[in-house]
């Protein structure tokens, strides 16, 4: 009885083993996907992600603005400061997510007025 059970306790864990090393493989596959996909847009923008926290895309989708100029970021982010501002019923979290991408997205601007060619390449 005691050798059944053992067989049965050596083959679960084979084969947890074996499930656990797939899943690991299927991560790093992921993992390295999505860093071919940061150096293709740009080791600069890639940086300023990491740095912020948050990706151009995300940042654009936050202020609503689908092209990057600056009077568009400026007027989408004051009138959202001010509709998420604490005094007036708002939520701090949401101003400073706002905030944060105001930040991403000029930083982004100074990249882009740096390199004028990755502008072309990745324009969105």
């Amino acid at each position: 009885m005691a050798k059944y059970l053992a067989q049965i306790i050596v083959m679960g864990v084979q084969v947890v083993g074996r499930a656990f090393a797939r899943a690991l493989r299927q991560e790093f596959a992921a993992s390295r996907a999505a860093a071919d996909a940061r150096g293709r847009a740009g080791h600069q923008s890639a940086a300023a992600s990491s740095l912020s926290g948050l990706s151009l895309q995300e940042a654009q989708q936050i202020l609503n603005v689908s092209k990057l100029s600056p009077e568009e970021i400026q007027k989408n982010y004051e009138h959202l400061f001010k509709v998420n501002d604490k005094s007036v019923g708002g939520s701090f979290y949401l101003q400073s997510k706002v905030v944060r991408a105001k930040e991403r997205l000029e930083e982004e601007l100074r990249i882009r007025a740096q390199d004028p060619e990755q502008d072309q390449t990745t324009q969105t």
